[in-house]
């Protein structure tokens, strides 16, 4: 009786790979599984299912976490208007944890020997898996051809084509990783600092080619509108802005940032829905929240979207940063107007009766209602003396 393995597997060349080589090199039974994270349809998930018994899989499971990653990730992604560098919503970083958990967890299940992964050695999903199989199952050993091969793209190609393996290579030049809170892109051009994908990589096309204005609807930080179609399940309403919003090809960039190994990498990506509604959702809070919580969410945020980044989703300090997000979307309940054209959007403005900026005490720039000129002179004066006391100790400062 041959030992169990459990291959994290999204159908793409480095997975499809992994199955082949454990199978005929290893000789181990592999059993496949995709942590589904709401990227793909039911015929993407039926294809992924028949290429893994094609490439020798004893059995092929889908595990489906969307509702776990929105209600554990996403959900707290877009309290914290989570944006790596100011550019990525951490697409895949976040969801790879996820994943990992869902894979281990079935690796246990089945009384699996052996965990395996597909990634290379020189990116940040390995640290995500390795390190979360770690946390959770200490006793299964980790497997990772892929990287222990030091393997190039076209030597994997190369592989499943000497053991009869045939499919559209050229689609393989690219690595896309597909789920519902964005799709990540590698290929030849973001292993350079001067060249960008071509149009013809990303996923979505650009066919929309009028002007639109959408309103969305945020109920105590969450999505639950989309002009005037109100939603009880979130994911459904993130699913159909991206839908909406693809059509003119938005949150279309490249993210430069720094990996958990230490060395600078480059990945395009596409997420046309997490863009528009951390956007909208940021806008949102300008209006609800106060100087002081958006100065100090803006802190924690940032620590939280690095740890999610890096792989550090289970250290405790994360569930404390989530109750500080949850009780900080108290008043984020509204609408915001946004204009949609091709490649860009344009926030609007925002419509709630949680609005600070309709308090009544002034109208900024034009009128000051609730205090008086000698006031604002008088104020000016306190808060004028540190910077005095400094300058008269100090003459020498200009």
């Amino acid at each position: 009786m041959r030992d169990k393995v459990v291959l994290a597997f999204s159908g793409g060349l480095d997975t499809s790979f992994c199955v082949k080589y454990l199978t005929e090199e290893k000789g181990l039974d592999v059993y496949t599984a995709l942590g589904n994270t709401g990227g793909f349809s039911d015929k993407e998930l039926k294809n992924v299912e028949k290429k893994a018994y094609d490439l020798g899989a004893v059995k092929h499971k889908t595990l489906d976490i969307t509702k776990t990653y929105y209600e554990k990730g996403i959900r707290y992604m877009v309290y914290g208007n989570v944006l790596r560098n100011n550019t990525y919503p951490i697409s895949v970083s976040s969801e790879r944890i996820f994943q990992a958990i869902a894979v281990i967890n079935y690796a246990k299940e089945i009384g699996a020997k052996y965990i395996a992964h597909g990634s290379t050695g020189a990116g940040n999903d390995q640290i995500r898996f390795d390190l979360t199989f770690q946390v959770i199952a200490p006793e299964i050993e980790i497997l990772s051809p892929t990287r222990d091969l030091e393997l190039s793209r076209q030597q994997e190609i190369d592989y499943l084509k000497k053991h009869g393996m045939t499919a559209d290579w050229s689609k393989m030049e690219y690595s896309i990783n597909k789920g519902i809170w964005g799709t990540s892109i590698g290929g030849k051009e973001t292993l350079t600092s001067n060249e960008t994908l071509p149009d013809s990589v990303y996923p979505s096309q650009m066919t929309a080619k009028e002007n639109r204005q959408i309103v969305l609807r945020f109920e105590k930080g969450e999505l639950k509108g989309i002009d005037g179609k109100k939603y009880e399940n979130p994911v459904k309403a993130i699913q159909d802005l991206e839908a909406i919003a693809s059509t003119y090809a938005i949150g279309r960039d490249m993210h430069i940032g720094d990996t958990i190994v230490g060395i600078k990498g480059r990945v395009g990506f596409e997420a046309a829905a997490p863009i528009l509604i951390i956007r909208a959702h940021q806008m949102l809070e300008k209006h609800t929240l106060t100087k002081w919580q958006q100065h100090w969410k803006d802190q924690l945020s940032t620590w939280y979207g690095m740890f999610l980044h890096e792989a550090q989703y289970m250290e405790p300090v994360m569930r404390d940063i989530e109750k500080f997000l949850d009780n900080s979307q108290k008043y984020v309940t509204g609408n915001v107007i946004l204009k949609l054209q091709p490649y860009s959007f344009v926030l609007v403005g925002v419509e709630t009766k949680n609005d600070l900026m309709n308090s009544g005490f002034g109208d900024y720039g034009e009128k000051n209602k609730a205090w008086t000129s000698q006031d604002v002179k008088g104020f000016t004066k306190i808060y004028s003396t540190p910077l005095k006391i400094y300058h008269a100790v100090h003459k020498d400062e200009k």
